[in-house]
C-alpha cells in the first residue's frame, strides 16, 4: 500500500535588493527569526526568515542578481498583496509594527473572516496582517 500524500511548502522566495537590509526589516520590525545565513559564493547567499513560532513555511530571501529579478523588487504579484501574515494579537502585532515605522496602507478593518490591514514591506510589496475569527 503507497503512503498517502503529504506536501507543503518550504520556502517562498521574495526577490530583494539587499540581504541585510531585508534581514533587517523582517528581524527588527516584523520580529521575524532568521532561520539560515548561509554564503553560497559569489555574492549569493542562502537567507531563511520566518515568523515567531511558525512551524511551516520561510521566506527565502533572494537578492536580485539581474535587471530582471531588479524590476521585480516590491512588485512580485502585480500590486495585489502579497503575503497573509497570520497573527493571534491582532492589535498587539499592529501597534507593535506601527511604533517601529511600518506603512499601513489603510487602518485596520473588520471583515467576516476576521481583522485585517494591508501594510508594506520594505521594498513596497503589499502583505495583510490577518487574525483570524475562531470558527467552531
Amino acid at each position: 500500500m503507497s503512503q498517502p500524500i503529504k506536501q507543503q511548502i518550504g520556502n517562498i522566495a521574495l526577490v530583494v535588493d539587499n540581504y541585510d537590509d531585508a534581514i533587517a526589516f523582517y528581524t527588527q520590525k516584523l520580529q521575524f527569526t532568521l532561520v539560515e545565513d548561509t554564503d553560497l559564493g559569489g555574492g549569493k547567499r542562502w537567507v531563511q526568515v520566518s515568523p515567531p513560532n511558525s512551524n511551516g513555511t520561510n521566506l527565502l530571501l533572494a537578492q536580485a542578481s539581474n535587471d530582471a529579478q531588479q524590476q521585480a523588487v516590491g512588485n512580485q504579484t502585480g500590486g495585489r498583496v502579497f503575503l497573509f501574515l497570520q497573527t493571534n494579537d491582532f492589535w498587539r502585532d499592529y501597534e507593535d509594527m506601527k511604533a517601529k515605522g511600518v506603512v499601513f496602507n489603510e487602518a485596520p478593518r473588520e471583515e467576516a473572516y476576521g481583522t485585517v490591514v494591508v501594510f508594506q514591506d520594505l521594498y513596497g510589496n503589499k502583505w495583510d496582517l490577518l487574525q483570524l475569527k475562531h470558527t467552531d
